[in-house]
């Protein structure tokens, strides 16, 4: 069974790696038949193009993750939050966590989003790597939760 210390160090390796655009670290946390997603939860933001992602295999995720870094801030940070399995089995879990992203505005951290990661991690060649990733970023305003369709 995957440990779930093992998933959050994987989550994290990813974060920091993603952020500080180590790009030649990237392709060791991915299987070669990875899907990867992101969009944001409305679909009606003025960034929708730049966000929106839904592609398949290694060399597609790098390309697209290496494009999308370039074309964002540095210094950028996403905070992986309540990382947890949600179904393991033999060689493959489940994951959710949250991510928070600032940058520095001005000289201070402001908050630039925050998202609902969900994905599966497998073991390959002996080592845990994503073979799906989904990213959900937050842009509907929040309300009271018994009021609205959750998820």
């Amino acid at each position: 069974m995957i440990q779930p210390a093992d998933v959050h160090e994987l989550v994290s390796h990813w974060w920091f790696a993603y952020d500080n655009a180590i790009y030649d670290e990237w392709a060791d946390m991915f299987t070669d038949d990875v899907h990867f997603t992101c969009r944001t939860d409305t679909g009606k933001t003025n960034y929708e193009e730049f966000v929106n992602a839904d592609v398949h295999g290694k060399a597609a995720v790098l390309a697209w993750q290496t494009e999308h870094r370039k074309g964002s801030p540095h210094p950028l940070r996403h905070g992986g939050e309540n990382v947890h399995i949600s179904a393991n089995r033999s060689d493959d879990a489940d994951f959710r966590s949250y991510i928070r992203v600032s940058q520095i505005i001005s000289g201070s951290p402001s908050d630039l989003s925050t998202a609902l990661v969900t994905g599966t991690v497998r073991l390959d060649g002996g080592k845990l790597r994503f073979s799906a990733l989904h990213t959900v970023l937050d842009t509907e305003e929040s309300g009271v939760i018994g009021e609205r369709k959750v998820f």
